[in-house]
C-alpha cells in the first residue's frame, strides 16, 4: 500500500511539472526593443525597433565597425560603398545602397532590410528612409568624447541584439591608451587641420579630430572656441599657423580619405617655407593621421577608434 502511495505521488508531481516547463518554454519571444537615437533635427528621441533584426542596411561606417565587432555583420545585406579595407568583407556581395552622404533609396527599399543604420551626413534623408524601415541614427558627442560615444553607441547597438555583454571586453585598454597619451600632450600647443582641395582648414573640438584636443588633451590654439568647425573647419593661411607657432600641427588628408584623383598630398601642401620657420616642423611635430579615411568616415566605431589611436602612438613616438 505504501508503494502504491509514493508512485501515486511521484506521477502527480511530474504531471504537474510537465506544463511549468513547456510554459517556460512557450514564453514568447521579445520582438522588439525601444532605444535611444536621433531624428532627422538630430534631436533624441525614443525608437522602436525590432529585436534581434536578420537584415539589416548599413550607410554609415561607425555604425558598421561596431556591428562587425559584434559579430552579427553577416546580417548585412545591403551597404553603402566604402575604401576601408577592413570594412571590405561586409560590402562585397551585397547589395549597394549608395553613399553614406546619399542613399540609393530605391535599392534600400528592394533590399527590404528590418533595420538601418546611419550617419549625420545622412540626417536630411532620415524620414524618406524611415518610410522604408525603422533608422538608427547615431553619431560621436564631442562634448562626452569619442570614447564615451563609442561606448554609448556600441551599447544602444547591442542592446538590438541582445549582446550587451560584449561591449565591456571591446572597449578593455583604450582609457589606459589615452592616458599614456595625455603625458605627451600636456603644455603642448597644436593646431589640428585638414588638408582639402589644396587648403588647409583648421579644426576646432567641435567635431572631425576632437579626440586631440578634448580627450588626448593638446591646446588647441588654431580656432576660436565659439566658432563652429564641426563639418570641414576653416580656411587658414599658412602665415596664420606661422604667427600661432604651435608646438605640434596635426593634419588630416580629406582628399585621400575620399580618393580624390589628382589632389595634392597633404605633405606637398604643408610642407612650404611658412610651414618651415613653425617650432612644430623644426622639432619634427608635424603629424600627419595615417588612415585619414577611418579619421575622416569611420569615427565612432571600435576598430576605427582603435586605428585612430595607433596613428596618434605612432606619430607622437
Amino acid at each position: 500500500m505504501m508503494k502504491k502511495i509514493i508512485f501515486v505521488t511521484l506521477s502527480a508531481a511530474l504531471t504537474c511539472a510537465i506544463p511549468m516547463s513547456a510554459g517556460a518554454e512557450n514564453q514568447e519571444k521579445k520582438e522588439t526593443i525601444v532605444i535611444t537615437s536621433l531624428n532627422g533635427e538630430k534631436q533624441e528621441q525614443n525608437l522602436e525597433v525590432p529585436y534581434d533584426p536578420e537584415r539589416i542596411a548599413i550607410l554609415d561606417m561607425a555604425s558598421m565597425d561596431i556591428l562587425a565587432n559584434l559579430g552579427v555583420g553577416d546580417r548585412i545585406i545591403g551597404s553603402a560603398s566604402t575604401s576601408l579595407e577592413y570594412l571590405q568583407e561586409y560590402v562585397e556581395n551585397v547589395d549597394n545602397l549608395g553613399t553614406i552622404k546619399e542613399a540609393d533609396l530605391e535599392a534600400v527599399m528592394e533590399c527590404d532590410p528590418d533595420i538601418i543604420f546611419i550617419g549625420g551626413r545622412l540626417a536630411s534623408s532620415y524620414d524618406a528612409l524611415s518610410e522604408i524601415a525603422p533608422v538608427v541614427y547615431l553619431s560621436t558627442d564631442t562634448e562626452i568624447g569619442v570614447v564615451e560615444s563609442v561606448r554609448k553607441n556600441a551599447e544602444t547597438i547591442a542592446s538590438i541584439f541582445g549582446r550587451e555583454d560584449q561591449v565591456a571586453e571591446k572597449m578593455e585598454g583604450f582609457e589606459e591608451r589615452i592616458q599614456n597619451l595625455n603625458s605627451k600632450s600636456e603644455g603642448k600647443t597644436a593646431i589640428i587641420g585638414m588638408c582639402t582641395s589644396g587648403s588647409f582648414n583648421v579644426l576646432g573640438n567641435d567635431g572631425r579630430c576632437s579626440i586631440i584636443g578634448r580627450e588626448i588633451g593638446y591646446e588647441n590654439i588654431g580656432i576660436d572656441a565659439q566658432i563652429d568647425t564641426s563639418t570641414h573647419g576653416n580656411e587658414a593661411s599658412f602665415e596664420f599657423v606661422v604667427e600661432k607657432n604651435p608646438d605640434y600641427i596635426f593634419v588630416m588628408d580629406r582628399d585621400a580619405a575620399i580618393s580624390t584623383e589628382g589632389a595634392k598630398l597633404a605633405q606637398e601642401i604643408m610642407e612650404n617655407e611658412l610651414v618651415m620657420q613653425t617650432d612644430a616642423y623644426k622639432n619634427g611635430n608635424v603629424i600627419y593621421l595615417a588612415n585619414p579615411g577611418v579619421w575622416y568616415t569611420a569615427e565612432g566605431g571600435i576598430t576605427a577608434l582603435d586605428i585612430m589611436l595607433s596613428d596618434l602612438e605612432s606619430g607622437l613616438q
